[in-house]
Parts: structure tokens; sequence; C-alpha cells
């Protein structure tokens, strides 16, 4: 019989389903963007917490600073959108310096242990996600854009659960994540690829033709994405653990919180975004 966490998950992504289904592929561009905005800001609520900011009222604060941030973002990216590509250059950078965070784990945290730091990062996380995830919208075949990132995340997360279970026994990250294996991010990687192949083939015989070049510059995307969306999921578990939390915070029931949920995302979708500004590939109208 399914036991009461099993019953809570499942009512949860029964609920949450539709919401993100209308959310990212139905609404408008500027209806998108308080969306995604939403997302962010109960994210920062939650990273507040992870942050080390256990009252309420400083974790609201940060939560409205971060949502200030967004605004001013999209303000300044109306008038000056050739700045789209700092904002994801300066999180692809993040991501980068997060991977040499990780790897030097548990060793190195006094870089990043003042409250202050912490705080900072988020910034980094969530202010590229919500420009990442704009550039997509605004971009030709928007929703295909996004349901390709999403397959993405979810083939680096199913193939590293079925090869991490068959042959899981060499830690990727023990001091991080003891789940994590070489053999389940191995498992992901080719999942990933296969996932490219087949969206290679299927944009090349439906929707435009590719050259060498373009299933070249897809695959590298589709490379890089995959290995930072593992990537964020392991930068949250680094911070939940240093900060001794299991989960972000307890707002969706049987799954923790929203950050537990969309930390993969929030990585992916920036690089995503900034490997297709740099290598000039996308979807024609």
């Amino acid at each position: 019989m399914p036991n009461k966490v099993t019953k809570q998950r499942v009512i949860t992504a029964l609920v949450l389903a539709p919401v993100m289904i209308i959310g990212i592929f139905f609404l408008p561009l500027k209806p998108f963007a308080f969306f995604i905005a939403a997302i962010a800001t109960i994210g920062a609520w939650e990273w507040a917490n992870i942050a080390g900011y256990q009252k309420n009222w400083s974790r609201l604060l940060y939560a409205v600073m971060v949502f200030f941030s967004l605004y001013v973002s999209a303000r300044v990216l109306r008038v000056y959108p050739e700045l789209t590509i700092y904002f994801l250059a300066a999180g692809t950078l993040w991501w980068i310096v997060a991977f040499a965070l990780v790897k030097r784990y548990p060793g190195g945290t006094s870089l990043w242990d003042a409250r202050e730091v912490r705080a900072f990062l988020g910034l980094c996380v969530l202010i590229p996600m919500w420009v990442g995830f704009m550039h997509l919208k605004e971009s030709p075949h928007s929703s295909l854009l996004i349901i390709y990132v999403m397959l993405i995340v979810w083939g680096a997360d199913t193939g590293a659960y079925f090869a991490g279970r068959r042959w899981g026994k060499s830690k990727l990250a023990p001091n991080v994540s003891p789940g994590k294996s070489w053999a389940g991010f191995w498992g992901g990687l080719a999942t990933t690829l296969f996932v490219g192949v087949v969206s290679s083939w299927a944009v090349d015989r439906w929707l435009q033709p590719l050259t060498n070049q373009d299933v070249i510059n897809i695959m590298i995307i589709t490379v890089v994405t995959m290995v930072i969306s593992v990537l964020g999921d392991l930068v949250e578990s680094m911070m939940k653990r240093h900060r001794g939390i299991k989960d972000s915070s307890s707002l969706l029931p049987g799954h923790g919180g929203v950050l537990d949920r969309i930390d993969s995302m929030a990585a992916a979708v920036p690089v995503f975004a900034f490997c297709m500004m740099l290598t000039g590939w996308g979807l024609m109208p």
C-alpha cells in the first residue's frame, strides 16, 4: 500500500502539473514574466533559509529584494536587450565557480560561509534563471525550446536513476550528495545524448533543415546543459548540507520546497540560453 509520503507526492504533483503547464506554455510574455518571477521569489524565500536567515521577516525581506532585482533587470533589458548575453554569461560563470566549490567541499567553506555571501549567491542563481526563461520565451518556437531543456534535465535524472541503481558503486560527490554516482552521471549523459539525436532528427524532418554544424551545436549545447543541470542539484545539496537541513522548505508536501524541484532547471535554463546565443543557433520562425 502507498505510504503517506507517496500519497502526498502524487497529490502535490497532480496539483502542480497543470499549473506549471499552463504557466510555462500558455501564458503570454508579460504574464509569463510575472509567473517565473513568482517562482523565483518563492525560491528566494527558501534560499534565505539556506543562507542562514531563519526569521520570517528576514526571509521575506530577501524575497522582496530578489523580486525588486528581477524588476530592475526587466526594465534594464527592455531598454538594452543587447545586455541579455551579459546577464547569462554572468550566470554561466557562477556555475563554473560553483563547480570548484562543490569539488573542494567540505574544504573552502570559509569563502562562502557568511550569510551575506550565500545571499548574494542566491541572486547568481535566481536572476539568470529568470533572464534565461525570458530569452527562451521570446525566441521562435519558445515552447519547443523550453520543452527541450526540460527533456535534458529529465533525461539526466532518469538515466542517472536507472544507471545508478544498477552500477552506482563509485560516488560522484560523496561529501555533497552520497546518492549520486559516476555510473548515474554517465547514464544521464547517454540519455540526454539520445534525446539530442532524436530531437535533431525531428527538427530536421518536421521543422527546419539542419546543417552538420547545427547538429554539432545542438549536441554541444545539450551536453553542457546536462552537466550544469547535475551541478545545480549538487550545489543546492551542498548548501543544505552545510546549513544542516534536508529540504529547502516544506512548502510542497512530499516534495520539500520549490528550490528542491527547480534546482536543476535553475542551472540549466540560463546556460542553455547562453549557449544558444554564443553559438548563434536557434529555431527559425
